[in-house]
């Protein structure tokens, strides 16, 4: 079993992946405290309407125990609801970048909560419950990407980003989005890669040092849901992902016009609701999506299955 769970929520970011030792991975969290209104637009599923709560949604599959958390960067966005999740879940590691962000009193919170953010400078400090870990690229270590002995594997988390430099000029410009995390995630000779809202400056840094790992991934969670803002897309003619998930954004932001110049394929939230992969399908990775009117038209022999709470679509 390692399965991913893409999930479709406001206009942010979260993931779960369910890894074969049994450990829960999320990374970011968005809108656990509820769902907001979203402008319909026409030619599209209006699948951001009907966002799910990530809380409930992980109750259904009876998650208990989330083994780390990973906070991307700190854009409210990726942790709106922190604070239930962790209320919500026995949280064993925080996975957090040194960044030196603040905000205050006067800050414009817009339909964010302070007390999320509150909550976040609170755990990050933290020594144990959760234990707070600052990790950089090529960083190997127990359960993440190293087994009991050593070797490599384990729950196949391989951090692409940020480094120290990364850090330190994020922090020293105030352009977070530069020391966010990027992950490589590999599962049954399968890869996929989770970009955070990483931009060009953390991009050439993986091409310069990563490039052979992140050539030819099969699925991208696309850099900033899929907005353009992601910097030059330069990097699609390494990565060439077989498949790449937009999340939740205004139309007139997303990036459509790269992956459609490249001849990717590319989904979005707003399309399929939430896109759930099985790295163990027979043949390659089986896709799931839980709007059935889109999975019709994607694949007319659709099927439902009751165990990933979805309609089949494809296999890469």
């Amino acid at each position: 079993m390692g399965i991913i769970h893409f999930l479709n929520v406001n206009e942010g970011d979260c993931t779960w992946i369910q890894h074969p030792s049994g450990h829960n991975t999320i990374l970011d969290i968005s809108a656990a405290n509820g769902s907001a209104a979203f402008e319909s637009f026409s030619g599209n599923h209006n699948q951001k309407n009907y966002p799910v709560n990530p809380i409930e949604y992980l109750k259904s599959f009876n998650v208990s125990t989330i083994f780390r958390f990973i906070l991307t960067h700190p854009d409210m966005d990726h942790m709106d609801g922190i604070k239930s999740l962790f209320d919500s879940f026995d949280v064993l590691n925080f996975w957090d970048t040194a960044n030196n962000r603040t905000m205050d009193a006067s800050s414009n919170w817009g339909k964010y909560n302070k007390e999320d953010w509150d909550f976040y400078q609170q755990v990050r400090t933290k020594a144990q419950d959760p234990k707070v870990l600052h990790i950089y690229a090529g960083s190997r270590g127990k359960y993440y990407n190293q087994d009991e002995d050593g070797n490599s594997g384990a729950d196949g988390l391989y951090i692409l980003a940020p480094t120290q430099d990364l850090v330190d000029s994020a922090n020293s410009c105030r352009e977070y989005n530069d020391c966010s995390y990027v992950i490589l995630y590999k599962s049954n000779n399968k890869k996929i890669v989770f970009a955070g809202d990483s931009a060009e400056k953390t991009w050439d840094y993986i091409l310069e040092h990563h490039k052979e790992d992140v050539a030819d991934v099969d699925i991208l969670v696309a850099p900033h849901h899929g907005r353009k803002t992601g910097g030059n897309d330069d990097y699609l003619d390494t990565l060439k992902p077989k498949l790449t998930l937009f999340g939740n954004a205004k139309s007139k932001y997303l990036d459509y016009s790269s992956w459609i110049r490249k001849g990717l394929d590319h989904i979005t939230n707003n399309q399929a609701n939430c896109i759930i992969m099985n790295t163990f399908g027979k043949n390659g990775i089986d896709v799931f999506v839980t709007y059935k009117t889109f999975a019709i038209e994607r694949n007319p022999n659709t099927f439902y299955d009751s165990q990933f709470k979805g309609w089949y679509i494809m296999t890469i």
